[in-house]
């Protein structure tokens, strides 16, 4: 049977993951591809030396932005509000909270009464539960009376069938002023939108979105939670805190993010072919000229326990990186001019070249292993001094800094047990690795570029 494609998307078809290159950009990886073919033919020591030295280079700009961000988290103007501070129930207007759900049958009951508690007036609150035509589990677990103020939208079938999309046709239904994603296993703060109503009272109307911080609810259920705990922690504890100090562009997180309605659509809202969809909204947001801020509420999540589950969601992750990257590099003249010099060079080092460096990672630990079983002499021609020494500095100097960034979001983050588990963490890099190869097959695959790999929930009890 044939899938539809539905309509569920106003932003233009050059703006979308749709396509995976433009045509100008498949001419330039072409002719890139072919004076690297040439090059090595005519001269492969030169040619490799060169693309050493240029990934040692690029090495060396990423970890620099992440150390200057990570340690300079501590003067930025996070969005705080005390209990006083929060509006009272006859100012709070209609809010709207999207729950897209798939196959999440075994956790909708612990969901709905978590939903239920948020500090938020029935009759101003509109919780919208997006089902898929097909899924029958979700839908035979729904109660048969809901609580109030929530309402069960079906999505109908039709490709792509991803998250953006569920929203998207959620989004047609919103009433609210505002509104927020909240996903399956979320645990949100009650007072949350409370405070991002005082978020958006307290801001210009430029500043159209609000991200609350997440961490996890179970880091202590092995290694691999460890390390995602505390990769949370440094990046919605430190890094992201960093962006919003400096006033650059941030990839918003999949949950918590709250909108002006009205901004959301007029941005086309999200692009339903992009299966990192937030990150490529944040940046549309400040391509607008528009801005995102952080604001200090958690949302607790479940992080994955299981190595096959969360290899399935990190290849996801990164394969919504690479089309975040691939659709705004479509111009990239366009982009400098509507992001500045600083803009542009924080979302090269923070979307495009942090996961090229994923996908570099195994081939210099190849080599690195190479050099201490064999010595110099194999690779001696792309490591001449100057670049053997930068390449080494930054390997090490890169490692250890980052290693101590983890452990300082663990400990701001109250995360101290996990602290001598960032020992190991270069283990959990790569991992990272096996999954951006991994999203990298899917993305040259067309049958798999836009396939939404499911993260099973509720392995481990709240």
């Amino acid at each position: 049977m044939t899938q539809r494609t539905l309509p569920t998307t106003g932003v233009p078809e050059h703006d979308s993951a749709r396509r995976l290159l433009s045509r100008g950009q498949a001419l330039a990886a072409t002719g890139a591809a072919l004076l690297a073919g040439v090059a090595a033919v005519a001269d492969p020591a030169l040619t490799g030396l060169v693309l050493t030295a240029a990934a040692s280079v690029l090495y060396v700009a990423v970890i620099a932005f992440k150390v200057l961000l990570t340690y300079g988290h501590d003067r930025s103007h996070v969005m705080r509000f005390g209990p006083g501070e929060l509006p009272p129930d006859d100012e709070l207007p209609v809010y709207t909270v999207l729950v897209p759900l798939y196959r999440e049958g075994n956790i909708l009951r612990a969901l709905l009464d978590r939903l239920a508690a948020l500090d938020y007036p029935h009759d101003r609150r509109q919780i919208l539960l997006l089902v898929e035509e097909d899924d029958e589990e979700t839908r035979g677990a729904l109660p048969a009376g809901l609580p109030p103020g929530f309402e069960v939208v079906v999505i109908p079938a039709g490709h792509p069938r991803t998250k953006p999309k569920a929203c998207n046709v959620g989004l047609r239904q919103a009433r609210g002023e505002f509104c927020v994603i909240f996903d399956a296993e979320d645990q949100p703060e009650p007072l949350q939108l409370r405070k991002a109503v005082a978020a958006f009272r307290s801001s210009p109307r430029w500043m159209v979105c609000v991200q609350a911080e997440l961490q996890y609810w179970n880091p202590w259920t092995n290694w691999l939670t460890r390390c995602f705990a505390a990769e949370y922690a440094h990046n919605f504890g430190l890094f992201l805190h960093g962006l919003d100090r400096f006033r650059l562009p941030i990839p918003l997180g999949g949950t918590s993010n709250h909108f002006r309605t009205s901004a959301l659509r007029d941005l086309g809202a999200w692009d339903p072919f992009n299966v990192t969809e937030d990150a490529d909204l944040g940046i549309r947001i400040a391509r607008r000229g528009w801005s995102v801020r952080m604001m200090e509420s958690v949302t607790l999540e479940e992080a994955n326990c299981r190595l096959g589950n969360w290899l399935r969601q990190r290849s996801r992750w990164i394969k919504g990186y690479c089309q975040t990257w691939l659709v705004h590099m479509r111009a990239p003249v366009r982009l400098w001019r509507e992001l500045g010099p600083r803009g542009f060079a924080a979302f090269q080092l923070a979307v495009g070249f942090s996961t090229l460096t994923t996908l570099l990672n195994p081939i210099f630990w190849a080599m690195t292993a190479l050099y201490l079983v064999a010595g110099s002499a194999p690779i001696a021609g792309l490591f001449p001094g100057p670049v053997l020494y930068t390449a080494v500095a930054s390997m090490l100097a890169g490692n250890l800094l980052l290693m101590h960034g983890y452990m300082a979001g663990c400990l701001e983050r109250g995360l101290h047990a996990a602290v001598r588990t960032m020992l190991f963490v270069p283990v959990y890099w790569a991992l990272m690795s096996v999954a951006a190869y991994r999203a990298l097959w899917q993305l040259v695959r067309p049958s798999r570029r836009h396939y939404w790999e499911l993260t099973e929930h509720g392995l481990i009890d709240a």
